[in-house]
């Protein structure tokens, strides 16, 4: 429900608050006093089409809000909600014109998309005039009417359940089906490819493994060369460790001969050997510790250089292996078990789509079925408007050959004006006038059925007069019963049967000024006889029209 409406620095609107009550809201006024300024205001904060035209003259932007206080379970939250806003029980729509042309959109106070705005606005509000863009004349939009009104929605939903169920079969299909034809045609080359990177059976990360391992190996053969040729020049022939044993024993024997003159030497002599013979069996443990087989180095790069070659060979890293042995093994799988699995989802697809064709068919039944009783509605209407001569038509198609997720339908709603013309789309057929009543009429058909919470008519009773304007205010009064209703309006038929009247007027800004402004406000008891009088009457306004004006709104109420 739409309850307030603030307007600031559009075309001849300075400032304006706007509360709109529940029932039936009419606006009335003198020609030009901006009537339609008001509504493209509206139109602007529901995400319609930036004009820098709009900004009032001398003011650098506008700016229109618009504040709706929903009823719980509405889809429109779900919408927002999905879009990651917040959801504090209000909707307010906000939008920023400046004269430059540019515009900038808010949904409940933070930056939102023009798209997203008029997504959202027209889930909010339903615009109907002779100028407007209209749900009701999209065929695309006739087909979701219809199931709506014959409360269908949850049969299209299962249908649209089952064709998503069908497709994505007819999907899987198409692509195992692939799978094994490529198999097929690469069999042999399969195999073998299997059978080597099987036996070779490469493993992620392998191949720095092995490059290290190399590395360390190849280094501790190095060292262990070093380290040999040392020892060999300790332990072996030509070690000096007997020559300096064999010099220290006749040094030793010579000793007493040459008391206290060969002590240093022996001294340093048998240090010498001591520490010789030391660094001989510390080379022996770092043998020991260096021991390895020199069979491991080979098998590592052996191991290494054929991962490196089998990478070479089928054009992937090394690391790629294991994931491309996987995938050849699956491909072999697919070659092997594919005829079967075939089978399998070729049974699988024929029976949803069994599925979709029967439950496509019953709702297509349905559907006629509801498209009758909507005949039936629209035309218990017309008469009333003034079009007892014109049919309205649900035209519905059934083609079993070209399914969608809506099933097997499609629907348009068809007007004939006259008896004896050929019945045609709505917006071809029907004049403006026509029109207009013609989707008075089926707004009251689907009164309670996909409605947007909001419903404006402008102007709906152009043209007509009377008892037709009369039948107007008595369907757009019940309307009302279940929706929120604005009507701008000229008849006083239709403003007699507002629960609130909203005056609108253009008068200078003020005193003393020339520039002049558009103001809205509501009207007591009083000013609403008397602007329902000038509405009878015209400009001059007697006694007799006020007494008509007081029986149209008792009448009325």
């Amino acid at each position: 429900m739409l309850v307030h409406l603030s307007i600031r620095d559009i075309v001849l609107i300075e400032r304006l608050d706007l509360a709109l009550g529940e029932g039936l809201s009419v606006l009335t006024g003198e020609t030009g006093a901006g009537k339609s300024i008001l509504l493209d205001a509206l139109s602007l904060a529901l995400g319609g089409r930036g004009d820098g035209g709009l900004v009032r003259h001398g003011a650098k932007q506008g700016e229109v809000i618009a504040v709706f206080d929903l009823p719980a379970g509405l889809g429109v939250r779900a919408l927002l909600d999905e879009n990651g806003f917040d959801d504090d029980g209000d909707v307010i729509l906000r939008r920023v014109q400046n004269a430059d042309g540019r515009t900038r959109g808010f949904i409940n106070d933070r930056p939102a998309s023009v798209a997203l705005m008029r997504q959202v606005g027209q889930a909010l509000v339903e615009i109907h005039g002779q100028h407007d863009d209209r749900a009701l004349v999209d065929p695309e939009a006739h087909r979701t009417l219809l199931d709506q009104y014959g409360g269908l929605e949850r049969e299209a939903a299962a249908v649209a359940g089952a064709h998503a169920a069908w497709r994505s079969t007819e999907q899987e299909l198409r692509a195992h089906r692939a799978r094994v034809e490529a198999a097929a045609r690469e069999a042999d080359y399969i195999r073998a490819t299997v059978e080597e990177l099987s036996d070779l059976a490469p493993i992620a990360g392998e191949e720095d493994e092995l490059a290290e391992r190399r590395q360390i190996m190849m280094r501790s053969e190095k060292i262990v060369t070093d380290v040999n040729d040392a020892h060999e020049e300790l332990s072996g022939s030509a070690s000096p460790i007997p020559p300096l044993a064999g010099l220290l024993k006749r040094l030793d024997r010579k000793r007493d001969q040459l008391p206290g003159l060969l002590d240093p030497t022996i001294e340093r002599l048998d240090v010498a050997l001591d520490a010789l013979s030391d660094a001989q069996m510390a080379l022996q443990e770092a043998l020991r510790s260096l021991e390895f087989d020199p069979r491991a180095l080979e098998e590592t790069e052996e191991r290494l250089f054929a991962l490196r070659a089998a990478g070479r060979k089928f054009s992937v890293p090394v690391d790629a292996l294991p994931e491309l042995t996987a995938k050849m093994i699956g491909d072999l799988a697919d070659l092997d078990a594919g005829e079967e699995r075939l089978a399998r989802l070729e049974a699988e697809l024929a029976e949803k789509r069994t599925l979709f064709d029967r439950a496509a068919a019953a709702l297509s039944e349905q559907r006629q079925e509801a498209a009758r009783l909507l005949e039936a509605a629209v035309m218990a209407e017309l008469p009333d408007l003034k079009l007892d001569r014109a049919a309205f038509l649900v035209e519905m198609a059934s083609d079993p050959d070209r399914p969608s997720a809506a099933g097997i339908d499609t629907v348009e709603f068809y007007v004939c004006t006259n008896p004896g013309t050929r019945a045609g789309a709505m917006m071809k057929v029907a004049s403006g006038g026509e029109l207009s009543r013609f989707l008075l009429a089926l707004k009251v058909a689907l009164a309670d059925r996909g409605s947007a919470p909001t419903l404006v008519f402008d102007e709906i009773d152009t043209g007509v007069g009377g008892a037709v304007a009369d039948a107007i205010g008595r369907r757009l009064a019940r309307l009302a019963g279940t929706v929120q209703v604005l009507a701008v309006t000229h008849a006083p038929q239709v403003a007699a049967r507002a629960a609130t009247h909203l005056l609108i007027s253009k008068a200078a800004a003020d005193a003393g000024e020339d520039r002049v402004a558009t103001r809205v406000a509501p009207i007591g008891a009083t000013g609403r006889r008397e602007e329902i009088a000038r509405m009878l009457a015209g400009e001059t306004v007697t006694d007799e029209a006020r007494a008509a004006a007081e029986r149209l709104i008792g009448a009325g109420a």
